[in-house]
C-alpha cells in the first residue's frame, strides 16, 4: 500500500505536474486513510493486499471520518482516495476501483464573510506602519489581497520576482499548477514597494512575505494576524483573507465588472465557480434590470 501511494504521488508530480499544495493535500489525506487501515487491520496496508480493500471497509472509513469532518472535507478525502484508486486499475493493480460505488456526500452551500466597502476601507486604512517591518508586511499583505483577490496559499508562496511594480502585475501560481497574471491596485503597489524598502537589499528568489525568523510567511501566521488587526478595528472577527478575496470579487461585480473578467482573476477555471463564488447586490440587479429591460428603461 505505501508503495503504491508512492508510486501515485509521483505520478501526479511528474506526469500530471500538480502544484506542491496540491501534492501535499494529496499525500495528507492519502495518509489518513493508510492510518485507518493501520488501526482497523494493518494486514491490509501491506502492497499485494490492496486488492482485499472493500466496500465495507471503506464506509466504516467513511463513518469514521463523518464523526470529525466537515462535508466538504470528506467530499474531498473521498476524491483523493478516488483518483487513487483509479490509477491503480490503470496500472493493473486492480481490476475494479471500490471507490467508484462510493457516493459523496451532499455538501452544503457556502459562500465566506464579505465585508462591505466601508469595512474594507476601515480595515485597511486602520494605521500599522509603526510596526517596523511587520506592520509594512501586514499592510502590503492585506492591501495586496483586496486588490488581486489572490489565494492565501498563492499570496503566501509568491517570490519578491514575481511582482512587477513598474507595470503593477503580479505572476501567479494558481491550483492545478497554472499560471496567471493578476493586476495590482496603485495603493496596494505603493504598500508592497514600502515593505519591501524597509528590507534593505532584496533577493528576487526570496519570498515575497517574511515571518519574524526571516522564512516565508505561513497561511496560519497570516489568518493570525488578520484576525488580530479586525479586534483592534472593532470589526467582526469571523472574517478570514478569505474574505477579502470574496469581498475582492463582490465588489467588483457591484462595480459593473463582467463576471468572465472576474472568472479571469480569481483563477477559476468554471464560470460556474465563479457565479457561486460572487453575491450579487439587490441594487447592482436593479440597475441592470433598469438599464436592459425594454420596460423600464428611464425615458
Amino acid at each position: 500500500m505505501k508503495q503504491c501511494i508512492k508510486e501515485f504521488l509521483q505520478h501526479l508530480e511528474v506526469e500530471r505536474n500538480l502544484s506542491p499544495r496540491t501534492l501535499t493535500a494529496y499525500r495528507s489525506d492519502l495518509q489518513q486513510f493508510l492510518d485507518f487501515l493501520q488501526q482497523e487491520q494493518p494486514d491490509l496496508v501491506r502492497g499485494e493486499a490492496v486488492a482485499q480493500i472493500d466496500m465495507l471497509i471503506l464506509r466504516r472509513y467513511l463513518a469514521r471520518l463523518h464523526q470529525a469532518s466537515s462535508r466538504s472535507s470528506i467530499a474531498r478525502k473521498l476524491s483523493a482516495l478516488r483518483t487513487f484508486f483509479r490509477f491503480l486499475v490503470r496500472q493493473g493493480t486492480l481490476d475494479t476501483s471500490p471507490v467508484d460505488s462510493l457516493s459523496t456526500p451532499r455538501q452544503g452551500k457556502y459562500l465566506p464573510k464579505t465585508l462591505s466597502v466601508d469595512e474594507v476601507t476601515h480595515f485597511l486604512d486602520h494605521p500599522r506602519e509603526k510596526l517596523i517591518p511587520q506592520g509594512l508586511r501586514d499592510q502590503a499583505i492585506f492591501e495586496l489581497f483586496y486588490s488581486s483577490g489572490l489565494r492565501i496559499g498563492e499570496l503566501t508562496s509568491l517570490d519578491v520576482n514575481a511582482v512587477d511594480l513598474v507595470q503593477r502585475l503580479v505572476r501567479v501560481i494558481g491550483k492545478g499548477n497554472k499560471e496567471r497574471l493578476v493586476p495590482i491596485g496603485k495603493i496596494a503597489t505603493l504598500a508592497i514597494q514600502k515593505y519591501l524598502e524597509s528590507r534593505g537589499k532584496v533577493v528576487a528568489e526570496a519570498p515575497l512575505f517574511l515571518n519574524a525568523r526571516n522564512g516565508r510567511l505561513s497561511a496560519r501566521s497570516v489568518q493570525r494576524h488578520m484576525k488580530k488587526y479586525l479586534m483592534l478595528c472593532g470589526l467582526r472577527t469571523d472574517a478570514s483573507p478569505h474574505s477579502l478575496r470574496h469581498s475582492f470579487a463582490t465588489h467588483l461585480l457591484d462595480g459593473g465588472a463582467d463576471l468572465r473578467a472576474i472568472q479571469e482573476l480569481l483563477g477559476h477555471v468554471s464560470l460556474s465557480t465563479t457565479q457561486k463564488y460572487t453575491q450579487v447586490s439587490l441594487s447592482h440587479l436593479t440597475s441592470v434590470y433598469d438599464s436592459a429591460h425594454p420596460r423600464s428603461r428611464k425615458k
